[in-house]
């Protein structure tokens, strides 16, 4: 199964080091592959080498695209994560 939400970073400082790192965690605890886009590029949400490399910073569109029996709670999970959660 497929699913996708997008959800903007709220975090002042984006998804530097610490907040990514609790992303990657988060994503690692789901068996769907997770995919972050951001405009053209993609990143696995489960590699914090990916996550970073997007260079998500404050006000940036993500689209949370997951695939795999758990997709949507996943999904709901890490917009969760990022909208409310995630520490600078």
């Amino acid at each position: 199964m497929n699913y996708e939400e997008k959800v903007t970073i709220q975090n002042e400082t984006g998804l530097h080091a610490r907040p990514a790192a609790q992303l990657v965690k988060e994503a690692g605890s789901f068996q769907s592959t997770i995919q972050l886009i951001k405009g053209t590029q993609e990143a696995d949400a489960k590699s914090l080498l990916g996550v970073m490399s997007l260079s998500v910073g404050k006000g940036d569109e993500l689209i949370i695209r997951a695939d795999g029996e758990d997709a949507t709670e996943a999904v709901q999970a890490l917009q969760q994560l990022i909208t409310t959660q995630l520490s600078d």
